[in-house]
C-alpha cells in the first residue's frame, strides 16, 4: 500500500519555515500573492489551525500528522490556504498533502439534512531544491462514484528567486532559504577567498536592505532579528561542513544572535511581570509584544502558552 511507504521526519528548515510563520505571520501575506495570484493588502487577518490532526489508521489506531501551516486569511472572503515547506520532492509527498488537505477540510465540515459539505483548502509547496525534473504544480485525482474530481496544489521554487526579486516582492520568508542557491558551489567558496567574498557582498546586500526596509518601518526589530536568526539557523546545518562559508555568511548576518534584543526584552517583561503578579504581567508582556509589532494572533497564542490562559481569557488583554 502507498501508505506503508511514508516516513515522516522533521528537519530543521521544517522548524525555521514554522517559526518564521508564527512569530511573524505577516509575511505569510506576499508568499501567498505570489503563488495563488491574490491581491491581499496584506492588513488583513491571518487565523492558524492546529496544526497537528489524528488520523484514524486500519485497526483503529490514530496516527499524528503535522502540517507545516494551515490558516484562514479573513479578506473579501474568507480562504483556507495549506503551506508545506520541503528541502525537495518526494514520493510520499502528495499522500501527506491528500491526507492534511481532506483532514482540514473535515475540521470545519458542516452537516446539514444528510448532505457533509467540506471545503478542501488552497494547498501549495516551497521546494527548497529543485532541478530540471521538480514540476510546476502538482495534481490531486479523485476518483469518485460521482465522477472524477481533481485539484492542483501549486509550487514555488525558492531558489529561483533572486534578491532583487526577493525584495521587489517583499517575499522576505524566502530570505533564511536564499542559501539554498549557493549550496553547489559550497566547495568553490570553501576553497577560494575571492569567491567567499563576492557570497559575503550578497549577503551584505540582504543585510542593508533589511535596515533599510527597519528604517521606513515596513518591518519591526522583531521582524528582522528573526529572519537574521533563521538565516543563521538554515546556515549551520546547511553549511555544516564547510566552516569558511558558515563563519563568512554569519560575520556579515550578525553571527549567533539566538539572544537577540526583541527576545531578551520579551523576556525581561515577562520576568518583571511574574515580580509584580500575574495580571500585571501579562499586561506587560502584551504590551511589549504589540509594541514590538508581532501580530495580534501571535500574541494570544503565547500569552496563552506563557500563563496558561483559555482564548476567551487571552482576549480579555488585547
Amino acid at each position: 500500500m502507498l501508505m506503508d511507504n511514508i516516513r515522516i521526519t522533521n528537519t530543521p528548515y521544517d522548524d525555521v519555515f514554522r517559526t518564521l510563520l508564527n512569530d511573524c505571520s505577516s509575511l505569510i501575506i506576499p508568499v501567498i500573492n505570489e503563488i495563488f495570484g491574490e491581491s491581499y493588502s496584506g492588513k488583513e487577518e491571518i487565523i492558524f489551525s492546529p496544526n497537528e490532526h489524528f488520523l484514524n489508521q486500519q485497526g483503529g489506531n490514530e496516527d499524528v500528522r503535522i502540517t507545516d501551516s494551515s490558516f484562514k486569511i479573513l479578506g473579501k472572503e474568507t480562504k483556507k490556504y495549506h503551506l508545506e515547506c520541503q528541502s525537495s520532492t518526494d514520493n510520499s509527498m502528495l499522500i501527506r498533502f491528500f491526507e492534511y488537505d481532506t483532514q482540514i477540510a473535515l475540521d470545519e465540515g458542516e452537516i446539514k439534512g444528510n448532505v457533509l459539505t467540506v471545503t478542501l483548502p488552497h494547498s501549495a509547496v516551497l521546494f527548497l531544491r529543485y532541478n530540471a525534473s521538480t514540476p510546476d504544480k502538482l495534481k490531486i485525482r479523485m476518483v469518485t462514484p460521482g465522477g472524477t474530481i481533481e485539484y492542483d496544489v501549486l509550487v514555488m521554487k525558492s531558489q529561483q528567486y533572486t534578491i532583487n526579486e526577493i525584495f521587489e516582492k517583499n517575499l522576505l520568508l524566502l530570505i533564511p532559504f536564499y542559501i539554498f542557491s549557493h549550496e553547489k558551489r559550497f566547495d568553490e567558496y570553501e576553497k577560494d577567498e575571492i569567491k567567499l567574498r563576492a557570497l559575503q557582498k550578497e549577503y551584505e546586500q540582504i543585510k542593508n536592505k533589511l535596515e533599510k526596509l527597519l528604517n521606513q518601518g515596513v518591518i519591526s526589530e522583531y521582524t528582522r532579528c528573526t529572519i537574521i536568526d533563521m538565516s543563521n539557523k538554515v546556515l549551520e546545518h546547511i553549511a555544516m561542513k564547510y566552516s569558511s562559508v558558515k563563519e563568512g555568511v554569519k560575520s556579515v548576518m550578525g553571527g549567533k544572535i539566538l539572544e537577540y534584543e526583541a527576545k531578551t526584552i520579551k523576556k525581561e517583561g515577562i520576568e518583571q511581570g511574574i515580580e509584580q503578579g500575574i495580571e500585571q504581567g501579562i499586561k506587560g508582556t502584551v504590551s511589549i509584544l504589540k509594541n514590538l509589532g508581532i501580530p495580534k494572533q501571535t500574541i494570544l497564542i503565547k500569552i496563552q502558552e506563557q500563563y496558561n490562559l483559555s482564548l476567551e481569557d487571552s482576549k480579555k488583554y488585547l
